[in-house]
C-alpha cells in the first residue's frame, strides 16, 4: 500500500489504532472483531473517509448493534388480480452470544423501544407488488416505510415497461404461484419467500428466512431490512440463496475475477487510478448467473452485493435505498441480456469510421505535430481513422475551455477539414471539472451551473458541473456543439466518478442518489449533441452506470503496462459485456508509462480484437518511435483488422440489436457447455471469432479451451476439437480461431474505412461446405443485417472462397 508499513499489523492491532484515532466507535469495533479481521476496513470505509471520494460500503449497516433489524418473516395480505399485497416483518436485534471464550453476532427477536409504545409498530405490514413486463421479466418492489414521493421518470430505463398478459396464476398450496412460458414465481405465506423456478419447475433461488439457516452455525444475514439508529434512514437486504456450483457475472467493468462468487462488489463509482484493483469507473447493479437468471437493482443510491463472500450460500444485495426495485430475468445469459437490455436499452450503432485505429498519446500539443503523425500514419501505411488529443490543445495543458490553442494550432478548423479528406476524424479530450484558474470559472459559478454543498457553497475547489439542471446541459452542449461544428468527429468524455457525495443538486436530490447518476447524465449530455450536431452515435467515455450503455462508446480507464494489467483489462471488457454494453475499447500497450515493445506488441493483437482499438497513454505510442521489426509488426495486426471490416460491422450490428457484447464471454454462445464457464482469458469477437491473447512475456503459444465442436486455426488452416489444446500463434501475436461452419466477410486493404470497396467483398467459408457455412454481412449504404448462407450472402461482386483457398 503506498505510504504504509511492508509488514501489516495483527486484527487487534489494527483494531485498537482504529478505535485510538476515532475512525470506529466501540460497538462497531467489537462487530467487527467478532466477525474477522476480514470485515474490519469494509466498517472503516464506511466510517467518515479520511480521503475525498473513497468507495462507499454499505454493508456495514448489517453488522451494527445500534440499528433496529427487520426480517421478512409472513405473508399479511396479497391481492391475486394486482399481484400486490404486504409483507409481516419481523423486529430483531443484533446481540453477541459468549460461547467457550468466543463471541458471535446472533439475530433474535426483539420488541420495540419507542414512546408512546402504541402509536409505533413492531412488527410493521408494508407493502410489496409484482409486475409482469414480459415472459421472462418480473419486477419486485419492496417498500419499508410510507411512499410520499412519487415515482420520478428513471433516466436509467429507456422507456415506458410494457406489461404481460401471458402469466397465469393459480393458488396452490403454501401461497401464489404465477407462471408463464419462460418459468414461474411463487409467493410463499409462513414464511414469507419469494421462488424463482425455470420453466422445467427447477428452483433457481429464492429468498432467504431465517429458519433456512438452522442447519449451519455462520452467522447469517436473511432478507431483511435496518433502521438506522444515527439517523432512521432504511437501507435494505434482498437475500436470495446461491447454488453449490452456482457462478456470477457482471457488475460493470470489475477488473476482478470473472466469476464474482466470493466476491464483495462495492457498486460506487471511482476513478480507480489503474485496473489492477476492486475499485470500478463503471459499475453496473446487474448481473446474471450460471442457473439461468439475472437480477436488475434499479437504484442508484450505493449498494454492496456480497455474492457469497460472508456466507457462501446466499447473495446478499445491500442497498442504501429505503426501498427495493428488483427485475428478475429468466433464461440462457443471450435472453438475460436481451431482456435486461430491452428495459434499459441498446447501444446503437456508432460511424463506420469508429471502428478504425486511433492513434493517441498523452498528448499532442500543437497543429504541426498532428499534422505530422497523419503524414507518417500514411507514409508508413499504417491505417488509421482518428487522431486523438488529449489534454494538451488548450492554452495551459489539462484547462479545459473548449478552445485550440492560439500560439500553437494555427487554424484549427482548417487542420480538421485538411486531415479529413485524407481520411481522418479527429477526437478531443475534456473533463466536467472546471479549477478556480480557468476561465470560464466564474462564469459558471455566476450562473449557477455547478454542483453546491448544503450550505450553498462548492463541496471541493474545482466548480463540478450539475447535469441535473437544465441551464447547465444547455450551457455545455453549446460549448460541445461549438467543437462539433468546426468539424470534430468525437469527444472523450473524461472524468465524471467524483460527483460531490455531500453535494445538494439542482433536482433537490443528494449525492447519495446523484454520485452514481452522474456518469450516466454526462454521458447522455455528450452524446446527445454529438447526433444533433453529426448524426452519429460516438463519444470516448471513462465512467457509466446503468444505461450508459445506450450512449457508445466507453474505454477501460488508466491500465498499468504489465501483462497482469492486460490480463485484468480482459477482465474488465468481458464484465462490462455482460453487464449490457456492446462496444468497449482500451488503451492499447497500457496507459501509465512508455509500453515494452514486446508487451506492445502483444497488447496490439488483442487491442485490435476489440470493437474499437486505440493506442494511448505515455508516450511514444507512434510505431515508428519504435524497432523497424515492431513497425511491420504492428502494421500486420493493424491491417488485419481492416481486412476483417466486413465481419466487425456485421457483428457489430448483430450486438447493436441484441444487445450482445462484441467482445464476448465463451458461455454466451456456449452456456450448455461447463468449461466455457470457467474461462477469463479469451472472448469470442463477435459470435465466430475465439481470440487467446498471449498474457505472458516471451510468449508465442498457449493453453486455449475450445468449446464443444470444430475450430480452424486462422492463421494456420489446421483444424482442432473442443477442449483444451496447445496452439502456437502466428505473425499475428495471439491465437484466433474459427468456429467451423462460419462464414467470415473480409475486403481489400484500405488505408481509412472512407476509402473501403463495399462493393468487393470476400465471403470466406472456413469449413467443408459452402452451401452449409452461415455468416452475417452488413453494408454501411444501408446498415440491414443480413443473415444466411455462402451463396444467399453473395451479392453483386462478392467472392465466395474456401478458407483454405484464401490469402490472408
Amino acid at each position: 500500500m503506498p505510504g504504509g508499513d511492508s509488514v501489516k499489523p495483527g486484527p487487534r492491532a489494527r483494531a485498537a489504532s482504529l478505535y485510538n484515532d476515532g475512525s470506529v466507535n466501540r460497538q462497531s469495533l467489537c462487530f467487527a472483531l467478532l466477525l474477522g479481521a476480514s470485515v474490519l476496513e469494509p466498517i472503516r470505509a464506511f466510517q467518515p473517509s479520511g480521503l475525498l471520494n473513497e468507495v462507499v460500503d454499505v454493508s456495514a449497516d448489517f453488522r451494527d448493534y445500534t440499528n433496529a433489524y427487520y426480517l421478512a418473516n409472513t405473508l399479511a395480505s396479497f391481492d391475486p388480480a394486482t399481484a400486490s399485497g404486504a409483507i409481516n416483518w419481523q423486529r430483531s436485534q443484533l446481540t453477541p452470544r459468549l460461547a467457550f471464550n468466543n463471541m458471535e453476532p446472533r439475530l433474535g427477536p426483539a420488541s420495540g423501544s419507542v414512546f408512546p409504545g402504541n402509536e409505533y409498530a413492531t412488527n410493521p405490514a408494508l407493502p410489496f407488488s409484482l409486475e409482469f413486463i414480459t415472459p421472462r421479466t418480473v419486477r419486485i418492489r419492496i417498500h419499508t416505510g410510507p411512499q410520499v414521493a412519487a415515482d420520478r421518470p428513471s433516466l436509467m430505463l429507456a422507456g415506458a415497461l410494457p406489461h404481460d398478459a401471458s402469466w397465469k396464476y393459480e393458488r396452490i398450496n403454501g401461497g401464489p404461484k404465477y407462471t408463464s412460458a419462460a418459468g414461474s414465481v411463487t409467493i410463499r405465506e409462513n414464511p414469507w419467500r419469494i421462488e424463482l423456478r425455470d420453466a422445467a419447475g427447477r428452483l433457481l433461488t429464492e429468498t432467504n428466512h431465517p429458519a433456512d439457516n438452522g442447519k449451519v452455525l455462520d452467522p447469517v444475514l436473511p432478507f431483511s431490512f435496518v433502521r438506522r439508529a444515527s439517523d432512521y434512514s432504511r437501507s435494505i437486504a434482498a437475500v436470495f440463496t446461491l447454488g453449490a456450483g452456482e457462478k456470477l457475472f457482471g457488475c460493470g467493468e470489475s477488473f476482478t475475477r470473472l466469476d464474482k462468487r466470493g466476491q464483495k462488489m462495492v457498486l460506487w463509482t471511482n476513478d480507480a487510478n489503474g485496473v489492477e484493483n476492486a475499485h470500478m469507473y463503471k459499475p453496473v447493479p446487474f448481473f446474471l448467473s450460471s442457473r439461468g437468471y439475472g437480477m436488475f437493482v434499479h437504484t442508484s443510491a450505493p449498494a454492496t452485493f456480497d455474492f457469497g463472500a460472508s456466507f457462501s450460500g446466499t447473495n446478499a444485495l445491500m442497498l442504501g435505498d429505503d426501498d427495493l426495485d428488483l427485475f428478475v430475468f429468466l433464461g440462457a445469459p443471450k435472453d438475460v441480456l436481451g431482456e435486461y437490455t430491452a428495459i434499459t436499452g441498446r447501444a446503437p450503432m456508432p460511424p463506420l469510421w469508429s471502428f478504425g485505429l486511433w492513434m493517441s498519446r498523452i498528448t499532442y500539443t500543437s497543429e504541426d505535430q498532428v499534422r505530422d503523425v497523419a503524414a507518417k500514419l500514411r507514409a508508413n501505411r499504417i491505417p488509421s481513422d482518428v487522431i486523438h488529443l488529449d489534454t494538451g490543445w488548450f492554452e495551459t495543458d489539462w484547462r479545459c475551455d473548449y478552445q485550440f490553442s492560439k500560439t500553437r494550432f494555427r487554424d484549427p478548423a482548417r487542420m480538421i477539414a485538411d486531415l479529413k479528406r485524407d481520411g481522418f476524424h479527429i477526437s478531443l479530450w475534456q473533463l466536467p471539472y472546471f479549477v478556480p484558474k480557468n476561465a470560464l470559472f466564474p462564469e459558471i459559478l455566476a450562473k449557477d451551473l455547478e454542483v453546491k454543498d448544503g450550505k450553498g457553497n462548492l463541496p471541493y475547489e474545482d466548480a463540478v458541473l450539475d447535469f441535473t439542471n437544465p441551464a447547465t446541459v444547455e450551457w455545455y452542449q453549446e460549448k460541445i456543439a461549438g467543437l462539433l461544428r468546426m468539424g470534430v468527429g468525437a469527444i472523450k468524455v473524461d472524468f465524471g466518478e467524483a460527483a460531490p457525495l455531500n453535494g445538494v443538486y439542482h433536482n433537490g436530490r443528494t449525492g447519495f442518489y446523484e454520485h452514481n447518476l452522474y456518469p450516466l447524465r454526462y454521458n447522455q449530455a455528450v452524446a446527445e449533441i454529438t447526433k444533433k450536431v453529426t448524426g452519429e452515435n460516438i463519444i470516448w467515455a471513462r465512467s457509466a452506470w446503468a444505461g450508459s450503455q445506450r450512449y457508445p462508446l466507453h474505454w477501460g480507464g488508466d491500465a498499468g503496462n504489465e501483462d497482469t494489467s492486460m490480463a485484468a483489462t480482459l477482465r474488465g471488457g468481458l464484465s462490462f459485456g455482460l453487464s449490457g454494453f456492446s462496444f468497449w475499447s482500451h488503451d492499447i500497450g497500457g496507459f501509465a508509462q512508455r509500453p515494452p515493445e514486446e508487451l506492445y506488441r502483444r497488447w496490439m493483437a488483442f487491442g485490435m480484437m476489440t470493437s474499437h482499438s486505440r493506442c494511448h497513454g505515455a508516450p511514444p505510442r507512434e510505431p515508428w518511435e519504435f524497432s523497424a521489426a515492431f513497425l511491420d509488426d504492428f502494421r500486420r495486426t493493424d491491417e488485419l483488422k481492416y481486412k476483417l471490416m466486413p465481419y466487425v460491422y456485421a457483428q457489430a450490428k448483430d450486438s447493436s440489436e441484441r444487445g450482445l457484447p462484441m467482445v464476448r464471454a465463451l458461455f454466451v454462445e456456449y452456456p450448455d457447455d461447463a468449461g466455457a464457464w470457467l474461462v477469463e482469458d479469451e472472448y469470442l469477437f463477435g459470435s465466430d471469432i475465439l481470440v487467446a491473447p498471449l498474457m505472458e512475456n516471451g510468449a508465442t503459444g498457449r493453453d486455449v479451451y475450445l468449446p464443444r465442436g470444430e475450430w480452424i486455426d486462422y492463421q494456420s488452416n489446421k483444424t482442432y476439437s473442443g477442449g483444451w489444446q496447445r496452439i502456437e500463434a502466428g505473425a499475428i501475436p495471439a491465437v484466433m480461431l474459427v468456429r467451423e461452419g462460419a462464414v467470415i466477410p473480409h475486403m481489400k486493404l484500405a488505408q481509412s474505412t472512407a476509402q473501403m470497396d463495399w462493393g468487393k467483398l470476400d465471403l470466406v467459408v472456413f469449413g467443408p461446405s459452402a452451401e452449409k457455412a452461415r455468416g452475417l454481412v452488413c453494408l454501411p449504404s444501408d446498415t440491414v443485417l443480413r443473415r444466411g448462407t455462402a451463396s444467399e450472402l453473395a451479392g453483386s461482386g462478392a467472392t465466395v472462397r474456401m478458407y483454405g483457398q484464401y490469402a490472408r
